[in-house]
């Protein structure tokens, strides 16, 4: 039994699902069983998360590079995305989960973009969980995006050179919407961000694990959460003034 303290949950969680393509060769299956096996883990990160109380997920779904994967892989995971989506729209309007994306939504097809823009809308009031989907996203695409944004304003008069600081260049990100990450989750025994959200994860805790998503269950995300809550976050606080700080 992992005992988790309620009151020191990570606000916003992001996991990096790896490992989908691996477990399938272990397997001796298809690549496309494996990531089909990977939804499932989704369904359960997703119900965990709205159960315990954990206010956003986001979730990396589908990256900049995947596009460059054969184009009979990225088909079958768009109709795989697109089999979630329309699999799960009732569960989330139902236990008042909130969907969002973030990435160049625009790349994907327009069945998929349609049914997140009717998905989006049924449940744009819901707040008990933020699911986020980074679709088609790049950390360097988002920072060179809000980059161009930024100069465009300037050009405008919306904004100048001095007005700009680390919050203001925040809200030109796609995830001007939410706080940054507090916990970064990484499955399959990688450890590196592979373009997360690089300007978000400045002060993100992370935490690897060997398992493969498709592996990755309940029990595994809250043992995450519980090696989080171990750690002393001092954004560059010593110990003791942290601890100052905190019992004043």
């Amino acid at each position: 039994m992992i005992n988790l303290d309620l009151e020191k949950l990570p606000r916003h969680i992001a996991i990096i699902m790896d490992g989908n393509g691996r477990w399938a060769q272990r397997h001796t299956l298809g690549r496309i069983s494996g990531h089909k096996k990977g939804a499932e883990a989704v369904r359960v990160a997703v119900r965990t998360c709205r159960e315990i109380g954990i206010q956003y997920l986001t979730l990396y779904a589908f990256s900049v590079e995947n596009w460059i994967r054969p184009p009979e892989e990225v088909n079958a995971l768009m109709d795989l995305l697109e089999e979630y989506l329309r699999s799960e729209t009732t569960e989330m309007i139902k236990n008042n989960i909130r969907l969002a994306t973030i990435g160049n939504v625009d790349a994907l097809r327009d069945s998929i973009k349609n049914l997140l823009l009717d998905i989006m809308e049924k449940t744009a009031k819901n707040n008990r969980l933020i699911l986020n989907l980074a679709l088609s996203y790049g950390g360097r695409d988002e920072i060179v995006e809000a980059v161009r944004k930024i100069i465009g304003d300037c050009r405008t008069n919306k904004i100048t050179p001095a007005e700009l600081t680390k919050d203001s260049f925040s809200s030109y990100l796609y995830t001007a919407h939410m706080p940054d990450p507090d916990l970064l989750i990484r499955t399959s025994g990688e450890y590196r961000l592979s373009n997360f959200l690089l300007w978000q994860m400045a002060y993100t805790e992370f935490y690897f694990t060997d398992i493969l998503w498709p592996d990755f269950k309940k029990e595994d995300l809250l043992k995450a959460i519980a090696d989080y809550q171990q750690r002393e976050r001092r954004y560059g606080l010593t110990s003791d003034q942290l601890h100052r700080d905190y019992n004043k």
